[in-house]
């Protein structure tokens, strides 16, 4: 019979300040405790699974008998962007935070990028990402130049206009990219940010509207993991090793054996379903990008209260899907408080949950050390040899 483990990512659903906040400014933030003062935050399936119950979350919503287990995961690496959680939950640990540039990228890195594009670079500061595009979209689209931008994450991004650059020219500037931004400016990723004119005047969140529109055509491309993965260890021993959204991306296209892109959660959750519908035998990796891109660093409780009612919504649809060996492991890679200052991720300890249709013990791991717990724990699902003795049901 086959095993079949499913992880969904819900991003940036972070359950309070880690400890070590302070270093980057985020003492007070608790994202979900900002998207549970919606009128929209709505999630009874999680709560009957004991998404509430985990140490710390103080809601006020817990679960008097939780069908799954669940614990408050502390990450051990250096930073609190999205590559870093992502691999520390796949087993590499980041000892070191990688690069940000809060003045914008050095005259080397900016002078080679036009020098083998071809094309002028404009901004060069960290922006928000549809604040830059209608402050520089203009000048773009008169001159050609690309509006290359920051953010407080290790990340270079390139905003363009489809019809000004198209999107495969635009991919490949990105990779232009990668190529240069190596080493002691090995950013986490580059991000291709293709936009449109708004010819609908379509209102965005504050009912404003823009001149311009990003497009679900974003593509991510990370530096190659610096260790041994569990979808490595996975892929070498012939299981199946399926991505769902970014996280193709965020692995450099490394340990899988299939994948598909998403535009938005609510496609997400449906190819994760149909996926789910497959014969497949190993690891389902599921990224739900939405809170975080679109609402977390917009600031949007509102919003985000909404997207993570939505994803409670279709969660019976998972797991109808599952099988009574299947494991399913919902987690996040950091925080993104969107009643916090700024606009940028939050340090903070992440919630797990841990459900397997003959299991339902309620069992309260506490506070982890270390989302590579969710390594350890898959591979021991899988009987296979983990990278640090981790497993959560040794």
């Amino acid at each position: 019979m086959n095993r079949r483990a499913i992880v969904i990512v819900l991003d940036s659903v972070g359950c309070g300040a880690a400890k070590d906040a302070a270093r980057w400014g985020d003492e007070g933030s608790h994202t979900l405790r900002s998207a549970a003062k919606s009128s929209f935050f709505h999630m009874p399936n999680m709560k009957k699974l004991g998404y509430f119950n985990i140490d710390g979350m103080d809601l006020g919503l817990e679960e008097p008998a939780p069908l799954g287990d669940f614990a408050r995961l502390r990450e051990l690496s250096m930073g609190k962007d999205t590559t870093t959680g992502h691999w520390e939950m796949a087993g590499i640990i980041s000892e070191q935070e990688m690069p940000t540039y809060p003045q914008g990228f050095p005259e080397e890195v900016i002078r080679a990028f036009e020098e083998q594009t071809g094309r002028k670079a404009i901004c060069n500061l960290p922006y928000s990402g549809t604040a830059v595009i209608e402050e520089y979209g203009d000048e773009h689209v008169k001159t050609g130049a690309l509006i290359v931008y920051t953010s407080a994450d290790s990340v270079f991004q390139i905003a363009a206009h489809e019809d000004v650059v198209p999107v495969e020219t635009l991919y490949e500037y990105c990779r232009i990219a990668r190529k240069i931004l190596i080493g002691k400016h090995g950013v986490g990723r580059v991000i291709a940010r293709p936009f449109v004119t708004n010819v609908n005047h379509e209102k965005n969140a504050d009912g404003e509207i823009p001149k311009y529109l990003r497009t679900p055509r974003r593509h991510d491309f990370s530096l190659e993991p610096t260790g041994v993965t569990m979808m490595d260890i996975l892929k070498k021993e012939g299981l199946d090793v399926l991505s769902v959204g970014k996280i193709i991306d965020i692995f450099a296209e490394r340990g899988m054996t299939d994948f598909v892109r998403t535009e938005g959660n609510a496609d997400g959750i449906e190819k994760t379903v149909s996926w789910m519908e497959r014969d497949f035998n190993g690891l389902m990796f599921v990224n739900l990008v939405d809170t975080d891109m679109i609402y977390g660093h917009r600031r949007d409780i509102d919003g985000y209260a909404k997207a993570l009612s939505y994803f409670d919504e279709k969660l019976p649809r998972i797991l109808d899907q599952m099988g009574p060996e299947d494991i399913l492991l919902i987690t996040a890679d950091h925080g993104c408080d969107p009643g916090f200052k700024g606009t940028d991720h939050t340090r903070e300890d992440v919630p797990l949950l841990i459900y397997q249709k003959k299991m339902t013990t309620g069992k309260n791991f506490g506070t982890i050390a270390g989302f590579d717990c969710i390594c350890d724990t898959v591979l021991a699902y899988f009987n296979k040899e983990q990278l640090r003795g981790k497993n959560l049901y040794a």
